[in-house]
């Protein structure tokens, strides 16, 4: 069933489907009831014409006759939207009609002697110029139109469909609800030949690599309808539908592959390709354009990392988690390279709404300026070991607006400072921290480095580390407190100054005791070490209230303080 369907596109296919997206037809049930609408006009026209009869309307006695005029109105609006919407056929049959009327009006003038016929003769003929006019002008304006669409939807280089035309198809099955698959198909090794050969040769072979695909989507051989589209580059789409099963999928795609097989010559030449084609349907896979894309997009990109002999791989949920994190580590990687990193800083208060000092978080946007998320971009970073590179650019600008900020007001305030475990297990750590302390100019005692609980897994290196930092006179605070699995014994050990208990513990603390008393506990641990506390991610004011009453140093959290851009930051410290 689906390969007759799939032949019986027969050599026409892309053009026909090419039609169907950009050209809209008016419905063949529109000019037959227009055809029977000036048919039931005429009838009327012909009666009341005929007719010697009045009725009464809004108290006036009104001749019959007198209504001829609108119906004789009505056929010729009729007759010109015909030409309008039918082109051709609505000529032809606006002219068979016009010339049709013809002689039965010549008989009543001249067998009748119906003057008023002379009116509508003169009418007709009137109406006639007017429909070959508008005829022309309209088919000279739909030949301008058909131009500028084909424009629209043919890729110029290659000829066949391009990524418009493609996502136009896609919407519009969609739109139906009718099932099809959708290929992204990227060239293996084609930037070598660009690079060796030259661009005018590489143009050479996207041309012959379409061409061969156009013949083959026409030609229905793969027993499904098809749609090939260019992208761009070396980019193509495939549109599969008139399939089975997912089987019928990737038969379609490797006559597709085995079509690549066939030498290409150029300039007695000869290319041999090969592709990786990934593919997604819809609706299974989803129900979006352009998520089908990236979908499909993701499988592609897998199948190309993988290297494997296979070059066909459907999508998958977990792909696009894969394809999400290499677009994330590859925006990592040119933010750190074009030095794009930047922090905003959210400010600290004691119990009173005195400014303690600020959190240095570090933010980060793409190339087009979008800003990611710092829960998106920092996971990422520490896997990829990254993370040591976005801490150092954040510690060593916002070091440099501080110290300036603090010349300029005089104030006595804290930049407090996250450190990775990884950066503070690097051999050149405390020489890093010297040099952004000797080249921006902050005074140590204002300076505060923020570590997590889980640097006790390597607690000698990091004790040294630490001992090192707290030489220098700098402040140190133990990040996310209780979340870790850090003894006390080693938190009895550790020269640090303040403990910053998690926001996950605050959220629970006033809709649950026992985490109310687990903040209560840390607080009091704190105290008996001689340590301050701040508790993170405080945004309402029963939290506030809680923290007052159990005793907390200092808070910090969208109740008082969002991250703030430096400038903003610096009018609170000069007001501090």
């Amino acid at each position: 069933m689906h390969k007759e369907e799939g032949r019986s596109s027969g050599k026409k296919n892309m053009a026909s489907t090419l039609k169907g997206i950009t050209k809209h037809e008016v419905p063949k049930s529109a000019y037959v009831l227009m055809v029977l609408l000036h048919v039931i006009s005429s009838v009327m026209l012909t009666g009341f014409a005929r007719s010697s009869d009045s009725m009464m309307l809004m108290g006036m006695n009104i001749p019959v006759v007198a209504f001829v005029g609108i119906f004789s109105s009505l056929g010729n609006i009729l007759l010109i939207l015909m030409v309008l919407l039918f082109e051709k056929l609505g000529f032809v049959t606006a002219l068979i009609i016009l010339v049709a009327q013809y002689p039965m009006m010549l008989t009543s003038i001249i067998k009748r002697g119906a003057v008023s016929s002379i009116q509508g003769l003169f009418t007709n003929t009137f109406s006639m110029i007017a429909i070959i006019l508008i005829y022309a002008n309209t088919r000279k304006s739909r030949k301008y139109m058909e131009k500028v669409r084909e424009q629209a939807v043919i890729d110029a280089l290659t000829g066949i469909p391009n990524r418009f035309a493609c996502t136009e198809l896609m919407n519009d099955l969609i739109k139906k609800g009718s099932k099809f698959a959708v290929v992204s198909i990227d060239l293996n090794n084609f930037k070598s030949i660009n690079d060796t050969m030259g661009n005018r040769v590489g143009d050479e072979v996207l041309k012959g690599v379409a061409n061969r695909w156009k013949n083959l989507a026409d030609s229905g051989k793969a027993g499904t309808i098809d749609f090939i589209a260019r992208l761009g580059g070396d980019e193509f789409s495939l549109v599969v539908r008139g399939y089975g099963s997912d089987d019928s999928i990737v038969n379609t795609i490797r006559v597709y592959e085995s079509a690549l097989k066939e030498k290409l010559t150029i300039d007695d030449c000869d290319y041999f390709l090969t592709a990786c084609f990934g593919y997604a349907e819809f609706p299974t896979d989803d129900a979006s354009e352009e998520t089908l894309f990236s979908c499909a997009d993701a499988a592609m990109h897998e199948i190309k990392r993988l290297g494997s002999t296979n070059h066909i791989l459907r999508f998958t949920p977990a792909l696009l988690n894969k394809e999400q994190n290499l677009e994330t580590e590859r925006k990592i990687r040119t933010a750190l390279e074009n030095d794009a990193v930047f922090f905003n800083l959210q400010p600290q208060f004691d119990m009173d709404h005195k400014l303690r000092g600020f959190e240095a978080l570090a933010r980060m946007k793409d190339t087009d300026g979008k800003i990611i998320s710092p829960g998106e971009f920092i996971p990422i970073a520490e896997k990829i070991g990254l993370i040591d590179q976005i801490d150092l650019q954040v510690f060593r600008k916002s070091a440099t607006f501080f110290a300036a900020a603090l010349r300029k007001s005089g104030a006595d305030v804290t930049l407090s400072i996250n450190i990775s475990v990884k950066h503070l297990m690097k051999n050149n750590f405390l020489e890093e921290i010297r040099d952004i302390i000797d080249i921006s100019g902050i005074p140590v005692k204002n300076l505060e480095i923020e570590i997590t609980e889980s640097i006790m897994i390597d607690s000698d290196r990091a004790m040294h580390c630490i001992e090192e930092i707290k030489k220098m006179g700098i402040q140190v605070a133990i990040d996310d407190f209780g979340t870790g699995y850090s003894s006390l014994s080693y938190l009895n050990n550790l020269p640090a100054d303040l403990l910053k208990i998690d926001k996950s513990f605050i959220d629970e603390m006033n809709s649950s005791e026992s985490s109310k008393q687990y903040v209560a506990s840390i607080i009091q641990i704190g105290h008996i070490l001689g340590l301050k506390v701040i508790s993170e991610g405080v945004e309402a004011e029963e939290q506030l209230k809680v923290l007052r009453d159990i005793g907390c140093d200092f808070i910090q959290g969208f109740i008082w303080g969002r991250p703030l851009p430096s400038e903003e930051a610096e009018k609170l410290i000069v007001s501090a």
